[in-house]
């Protein structure tokens, strides 16, 4: 099958590579559109708030667990492939989730959601280094970023509308049109990218022994928690924040989305101005000066909740405060732990994923499991997760790198 060439920013494709935003968008779009609707969800099925976070944490189990596998699986067998069961999974698993007659049912659609939904986020990397040279890349990359961010934006708002005109189903009624569309979308205008005579060897043992390799890197994987650490952190705000906003603080499912996209626009906005900083500082400085401010803001405001001062506007500064800060922290933590994988970067990308995701299901596991009617858990899961991040970059991760860079230094 042919393979296209890596082309210049001036030819690449926009339809493609809105195919490939899409794609990507997948997770963001099946995690927060429904977000607004965990009261009405748990009303309706006679369940707990907790109950229905689960169905958010075992979606993230699937995200975790399948990434470990699409990547070597289209290595080997080509990029469309995997695409099309990853998809298909993923919109008969949506179709079970708008019939769900019980949280039982909604928990385990949710897991499939999520093993199938993982496909678009792992191959479309893949897709766009099959297709594009490396300043090519650079410019793709940046419109997925930018579609990674705006999703958790519209989707919430999208969502929290869908919920007032036509209940909560209907959310996973469009989410079952939306993997249609991309199936569709892929069998019909998207072309193999993988060279057939350079597929990979799918070998099990070789796979496993470089996700071992990877897992004795000091640095690769201090920097891969230090960035997982954040992203949990997130995942609890995601889990938590509907019934602190909505339920505790009344600010009505419709309205939700704003208060959500407000602090997606943080991430988005700090992210772009990361990317400027960059050029002057060094990644590293970046990240430690960037973990300050979650961590700080988190444990003030852990404190003032546990005597009782939980105020609205307290709590919307303390959430603003920790996704801005990621969009510093995430891009550079991921950088830092990827800098010396270069001959197996897709691996250690996929193995990134999945302890960052892992450590999301734990912090919303954590939500769901610890649920006294206050803030006071998911503001206490924040904290743990911002300090923790602070102190794994501080004491083990830049010591580490920063070895590194003094033998590269020597031996040149």
């Amino acid at each position: 099958m042919k393979n296209l060439p890596s082309t210049s920013s001036e030819k690449m494709l926009p339809g493609w590579l809105l195919l490939l935003g899409a794609l990507t968008a997948i997770g963001s779009l099946s995690i927060d559109m429904y977000l607004p609707s965990f009261p009405t969800i748990a009303n309706e099925l006679n369940v707990g708030s907790n109950l229905v976070q689960l169905t958010l944490a075992s979606f993230l189990i699937g995200l975790a667990v399948g990434q470990m596998f699409y990547g070597p699986l289209s290595d080997r067998f080509g990029r469309k492939p995997p695409l099309y069961f990853g998809l298909a999974l993923y919109t008969i698993a949506s179709v079970i989730c708008f019939f769900a007659p019980d949280v039982t049912v909604l928990i385990f659609a949710r897991l499939l959601q999520g093993l199938g939904g993982c496909a678009g986020m792992v191959i479309g990397r893949a897709v766009i280094r099959d297709r594009m040279g490396a300043a090519g890349s650079a410019k793709a990359f940046s419109l997925l970023m930018l579609v990674m961010g705006l999703a958790p934006i519209l989707a919430p708002l999208i969502g929290g509308e869908v919920l007032k005109l036509w209940g909560w189903r209907v959310i996973f009624g469009g989410l079952t049109a939306f993997g249609m569309f991309c199936l569709f979308a892929i069998h019909y205008t998207m072309e193999e990218t993988l060279d057939r005579h350079q597929a990979a060897p799918l070998h099990l043992g070789r796979t496993l022994k470089q996700y071992g390799k990877l897992l004795c890197d000091r640095q690769f994987l201090s920097y891969s928690l230090c960035g997982g650490l954040m992203q949990a952190g997130m995942f609890a705000y995601i889990t938590g924040s509907p019934f602190v906003l909505i339920e505790l603080h009344g600010i009505k499912p419709e309205n939700f989305g704003w208060v959500f996209g407000s602090n997606a626009a943080g991430l988005i906005a700090a992210s772009q101005v990361n990317a400027r900083l960059v050029g002057k500082m060094t990644s590293d400085t970046l990240l430690g000066r960037a973990l300050w401010l979650p961590a700080a803001a988190c444990l003030l405001i852990t404190l003032l909740v546990a005597f009782g001062f939980d105020h609205l506007w307290l709590l919307l500064s303390g959430f603003f405060v920790y996704l801005a800060s990621y969009g510093f922290i995430s891009p550079n933590a991921s950088a830092i732990a990827l800098s010396q994988q270069g001959k197996q970067a897709g691996v250690a990308s996929a193995l990134m994923g999945t302890v960052q995701f892992g450590l999301g299901i734990i912090a919303g596991t954590s939500m769901s499991l610890w649920h006294d009617g206050t803030a006071l858990p998911l503001m206490v899961v924040m904290s743990i997760c911002g300090v923790g991040a602070l102190l794994l970059h501080r004491y083990i991760a830049r010591p580490e790198h920063e070895r590194i860079l003094a033998q590269a230094a020597q031996s040149s």
